[in-house]
């Protein structure tokens, strides 16, 4: 019996594994980074710094565009983290530039990227409405939250798709809740408002 067939092809398919492997390593190791600037990205947009927050997402793209040719197959696995922190830095640059959040075509990330992305914004939403409350920007934490709330209502539905994306149900759970606190602050700073808007009427 010969074995020569055998041999040819698992020789073949060690190359073959060889070069996937090689391929995961780098993704895994390369990808942080994309995370990393995505994150400074989104601080930066929180301190009102839209230009650096700018630079370091442009930087993060840049990145992501030459690992997407390593993720062939099934390794493309390994950019949904990456690309879900971009879809969010991309989607909270618009929402405060007031601009339209840009489809996942025009991202060129998966669609599973893309859900969890939006559903990560709500989170930092939140965060950017109670710090224009505390400046007494009411009218911008009002225009805000329309956003949060509407691309919670649009998300919402995804719940049914937790088993093909992963962590939606948990996400969009607990986006229910950040939208009902951040209701709840909203509602009561302006009953706080117009409660100060009569107090100093009646003193004139």
């Amino acid at each position: 019996m010969s074995l020569g067939n055998v041999k040819t092809s698992l020789d073949k398919i060690a190359k073959s594994l060889g070069t996937v492997q090689d391929s995961r390593e780098f993704l895994l190791k390369n990808t942080r980074e994309v995370i990393i600037l995505c994150s400074r990205s989104i601080i930066a947009v929180h301190k009102g710094d839209l230009q650096t927050g700018k630079k370091h997402l442009r930087q993060a793209e840049t990145l992501l565009k030459k690992y997407k040719k390593k993720a062939l197959g099934d390794l493309k696995r390994y950019l949904i983290t990456p690309e879900q922190e971009y879809v969010e830095a991309v989607c909270l640059i618009a929402i405060v530039e007031k601009k339209v959040i840009p489809s996942d075509k025009k991202l060129s990330v998966s669609p599973e990227s893309y859900v969890l992305g939006l559903l990560d914004c709500v989170g930092e939403l939140k965060r950017m409405v109670f710090d224009k409350i505390r400046t007494g920007n009411i009218e911008e934490a009002t225009r805000i939250f329309d956003v949060m709330e509407n691309l919670y209502l649009n998300l919402y539905t995804f719940s049914l798709y937790d088993k093909v994306v992963k962590e939606a149900r948990r996400k969009i759970d607990v986006n229910r809740i950040l939208v009902d606190d951040v209701r709840s602050a909203i509602t009561e700073e302006k009953r706080r408002s117009e409660l100060i808007k009569t107090l100093q009427n009646i003193e004139k």
